[in-house]
């Protein structure tokens, strides 16, 4: 036990409430008119203006310690004064002065090697249910030693022009002083990835692990565990959840020198438009007390939710601790690594449901991370739109994508590893075609895969990208193996080939100069 009081951190006059537990914290939230409980018992939040990530609001500090080591960029990786960081820090500590507050100390990576103590001061109680069901929860309540300090102030608002952020809202890392400012934003996955960009700069400099934006999963005979990575929305969560495997994690994993998979995290926030029991059974069971929904609707005079109602964001939310998972595996780690999947949202319905990719092809696609930005993941954007993120999680990359890549490519040295691009998206036509790949199509694809059924099949080369797509899966139409055969025009098809490829070696053209020359052999040739 640690001798603490919040006036410690320079907080008067307010008041301390720790490590409350769920229920209570529904309790004060409803209570206070700051969410509903639905039909079925569960917390149902509004978060606000933010219902998505503003990766351009996010600000790491420049020091001694970031300053030659942070990929500096316009983008994702904004460079914050220290002195305005002291000033805002000093700001936020007068403004949640006399109010009531939320504080708790839990910690990210289920390793013990590599766990990172974190105590949390909320302003608002969801934020607080948010990271104990997000973060992992110490056995008896105690007040640690922090290795991180997170200050969480949605009500807050800087001004952009005294406070040197870009808009009212800010998230902001400081390594020197290990604290990081959220204000301006209700929006919890701020506080999520917040910690995840502090882990993947931290693991890869002072641990040589690897951290990934993917999901991780393992047979039940815990014999060969799978990797899914990807963006949000492009289904990490969906088809990991699958009943016949043990789930290890949904969204943020380490892979350590000596070969194992680990969560960061001690729960998971999944993705709830359009969910149902019947496609997605270990996450609508989930949905229970406990869980927090965020940014739902309800069937018209009623508190029962409509999971098919988008009118608030297609991003509707639901953060659940990682037990209410039937299939959970306990140990919340793995090894024997035999399948990894990029999954990958193609709006241009060119790209195959399913490619075999060799080492080369496998680091050239990950460096690049083609995808799409589905709708509501982050603020404006209304429907899915192309995009590049490298490794996969660029907003979340503190480092150069090329250290994240050499790591990846080093992990795949003298193994039997297959890495598999799987398309989610569009296998045909326009945004608002009939042709998006059923999930059930998806999860038969995978599934052959994990039963090592599609090692045993022909396969034929795709050209223009080059890799190799199977000319059979049970139980999948050979029309949409292949792409080409699912268009019916095929000038346009090939029209479409063009301006995706090209794309590609476009971007690649950023990293060119940094890369291994037999890296650009993995992209397609025009």
């Amino acid at each position: 036990m640690i001798p603490f009081s919040i006036e410690n951190y320079g907080i008067f006059k307010s008041s301390e409430n720790w490590q409350l537990t769920p229920k209570e914290l529904q309790n004060i939230i409803i209570q206070q008119g700051m969410g509903v409980e639905t039909k079925s018992g569960v917390l149902a939040i509004n978060t606000g203006l933010f219902t998505g990530r503003s990766p351009e609001d996010r600000f790491i500090v420049k020091d001694s310690i970031t300053e030659k080591k942070v990929w500096w960029n316009k983008k994702f990786n904004q460079s914050f004064n220290l002195e305005k960081f002291d000033d805002l820090h000093q700001k936020i500590i007068r403004y949640l002065s006399g109010k009531r507050l939320y504080l708790r100390d839990g910690y990210v990576c289920s390793d013990k090697r590599y766990q990172l103590n974190i105590r949390t001061i909320c302003e608002y109680p969801w934020s607080d249910l948010f990271i104990h069901n997000l973060f992992f929860r110490f056995q008896k309540i105690v007040k640690i030693l922090p290795d991180w300090l997170l200050f969480c102030a949605p009500g807050f608002q800087s001004n952009p022009e005294k406070d040197g952020t870009s808009h009212k809202n800010f998230s902001i890392l400081n390594f020197s002083k290990k604290i990081i400012l959220i204000g301006g934003s209700g929006y919890t996955g701020e506080i999520k990835k917040s910690i995840f960009s502090v882990l993947n700069f931290i693991l890869p400099i002072y641990k040589n692990v690897f951290p990934m934006h993917c999901a991780a999963n393992i047979g039940k005979d815990e014999k060969d565990t799978a990797l899914f990575f990807g963006l949000s929305g492009t289904g990490k969560t969906t088809i990991s959840n699958d009943p016949n495997r043990n789930l290890i994690g949904d969204d943020e994993h380490g892979w350590t020198d000596d070969n194992i998979i680990f969560n960061f995290e001690g729960g998971c926030y999944a993705k709830v438009w359009g969910i149902s029991k019947k496609n997605e059974p270990m996450i609508y069971n989930a949905i229970k007390k406990g869980a927090m929904l965020e940014n739902v609707s309800f069937k018209k005079g009623t508190r029962e939710v409509n999971f098919f109602d988008d009118s608030i964001t297609q991003n509707m939310r639901i953060s659940y601790p990682i037990y209410f998972v039937k299939n959970i595996e306990n140990k919340l780690s793995s090894s024997n690594i035999k399948n990894i999947f990029f999954l990958t949202y193609d709006v241009f319905g060119v790209l195959p449901p399913i490619a075999k990719l060799n080492k080369v092809q496998s680091s050239y696609y990950f460096l690049l991370g083609y995808t799409s930005k589905v709708a509501g993941t982050e603020l404006h954007i209304k429907r899915p739109i192309a995009t590049f993120s490298s490794c996969f999680g660029a907003p979340f990359m503190p480092l150069h994508p090329i250290q994240y890549t050499n790591m990846f490519t080093k992990k795949l040295d003298n193994t039997k590893i297959n890495v598999w691009m799987i398309n989610t998206g569009l296998i045909s036509g326009k945004y608002d075609s009939i042709y998006r790949i059923k999930l059930t199509d998806t999860r038969k694809i995978v599934q052959n895969v994990l039963d090592g059924i599609l090692l045993k099949v022909p396969y034929e080369k795709y050209p223009v990208f080059n890799f190799q797509i199977p000319k059979y899966c049970p139980g999948i139409s050979s029309r949409i193996l292949n792409p080409k055969n699912s268009w019916e025009n095929e000038k346009r098809y090939q029209n479409q080939v063009k301006i995706l490829a090209k794309k590609f070696i476009d971007h690649f053209e950023i990293y060119k100069k940094y890369v291994d020359n037999n890296i650009s052999y993995g992209g397609p040739i025009l």
